[in-house]
């Protein structure tokens, strides 16, 4: 089941708080920006930079990644590794809240999602 409308928009206010205090200044937002996308019930948040070949392209390359489950109102972390799946953040595989999400991905202890 998808978030409700209310969710989405918590979450989307959510996320432009992160997004203001984590993206790059405007003046270098067309070599590296941040990005974020909600799907179903998970908001994945990713870089986007020109391909390095053909710079008239830009690529995704994903950050991190939480679901929301409903039945224990939860969302689980996930980090993309180099075999390019995603992977449970096993330091803190789930949180009560969005807020706490973004928490955990602005603090990156482990350099799991930033480098």
């Amino acid at each position: 089941m998808a978030l409700s409308e209310i969710e989405h928009k918590k979450i989307e206010k959510a996320l432009g708080g992160f997004m203001a205090r984590r993206r790059p200044p405007a003046h270098l937002r067309d070599q590296l920006d941040l990005g974020h996308r909600i799907t179903g019930q998970s908001v994945e948040i990713f870089e986007v930079r020109p391909q390095w070949d053909n710079p008239s392209d830009c690529i995704e390359i994903p950050i991190a990644k939480a679901t929301y489950v409903r039945s224990n109102r939860s969302w689980k972390i996930y980090w993309q590794r180099a075999d390019l799946k995603w992977h449970r953040y096993e330091p803190q595989p789930s949180v009560r809240s969005i807020d706490n999400f973004l928490a955990v991905v602005e603090a990156d202890e482990y350099a799991c999602f930033f480098g």
